[in-house]
């Protein structure tokens, strides 16, 4: 007697069998679709993470001997005047930076979205110019526009009566303009967060509004303020998490020096981490600066948890 083809047996199984198959492909079926994601974090986020861990508990030479130091690189770095000043100089560049930019995209996004222009869509759209133009092209043109001799802001403060500002060489000079750089850079994003969140909202809550008598700023306390709580959250803390990684601006603001000036005045934590790491070759220390920074990610990520939660709880 011959045997059954494969068809004929798949045919001839039981339906119970047949809907067992399936159940268990349906079942699989997500897992397999989100695998690709899991796979390249493992091998991209989570190994370089816990590799990290690991090479800061050593005095480790990239070609030379790998000596266990337990926590000494911590404690170097917590009595490390130069730590302290980079994480000085990282939270003085967020403030001047991302509080302005936050409350420059609000109120950017209040207008784009009531304001009757022709070609709104390209208005709209013009805000995220500066977000997909080089940073490089970006730092080159405001260290022209901050120049001590020749840059136009200097220029204007002569006109005012008052003495030229050398911006690189002091420590606000210095933060300002790394600030005004990372602001011309995330403005129109956060626009186009807020504007998205506002298009959501349906326009007869702005009109029973008017006819009740409330005025534009009222209409933007009561309305477009509580409308917009959840992704304001998710703004800031992603704009903390982005100033406290901010690398490339200092770095470009200073070129040829990994400490952003003779005296480190706009140092900040992730330049101080690349100069011991790959301009001291301490890849030790300079992972235990990268565990700090993670420490410090994880703390903001815990804050926004707990207020976003808040958040949730008090709306109606």
């Amino acid at each position: 007697m011959l045997n059954p083809t494969p068809a004929a047996a798949t045919r001839a199984a039981p339906p119970r069998a047949r809907a067992v198959h399936l159940g268990v492909r349906e079942r699989l079926a997500p897992y397999a679709y989100v695998a690709p994601f899991f796979l390249l974090f493992a091998v991209f986020g989570l190994f370089p993470l816990l590799f990290t861990f690991y090479v800061a508990l050593f005095d480790w030479d990239p070609i030379g001997e790998h000596t266990f130091v337990g926590l000494d690189n911590f404690d170097r770095l917590l009595h490390d005047p130069r730590f302290w000043g980079a994480l000085r100089n990282t939270f003085s560049i967020w403030a001047l930076s991302t509080v302005p930019q936050l409350l420059l995209a609000l109120a950017t996004a209040h207008v784009l979205n009531h304001a009757r222009l022709r070609a709104a869509g390209f208005f709209r759209m013009s805000v995220l110019v500066p977000y997909i133009t080089s940073v490089a092209a970006t730092t080159i043109v405001f260290s022209q526009l901050f120049d001590r001799d020749y840059g136009l802001l200097n220029w204007l403060i002569g006109l005012l009566g008052f003495q030229h500002v050398e911006f690189t060489a002091s420590v606000l000079g210095s933060h300002i303009m790394i600030a005004a750089m990372v602001m011309w850079r995330w403005t129109g994003y956060n626009t186009l967060l807020y504007l998205a969140a506002l298009q959501a909202v349906p326009r007869e809550v702005y009109e029973a509004a008017a006819v009740d008598g409330a005025g534009g700023w009222r209409q933007f306390r009561h309305i477009t303020i509580p409308s917009l709580r959840p992704i304001i959250v998710f703004t800031v803390v992603t704009s903390t998490i982005g100033g406290l990684q901010v690398f490339t601006e200092p770095l470009l603001a200073s070129p040829g020096s990994l400490t952003c000036g003779a005296a480190r005045q706009c140092q900040t934590l992730t330049l101080f981490l690349y100069e011991q790491g790959f301009g001291r070759f301490q890849f030790g220390y300079g992972s235990a600066i990268g565990v700090a920074l993670f420490v410090m990610v994880v703390i903001v990520a815990t804050v926004n948890y707990l207020l976003a939660s808040r958040i949730r709880s008090e709306r109606p």
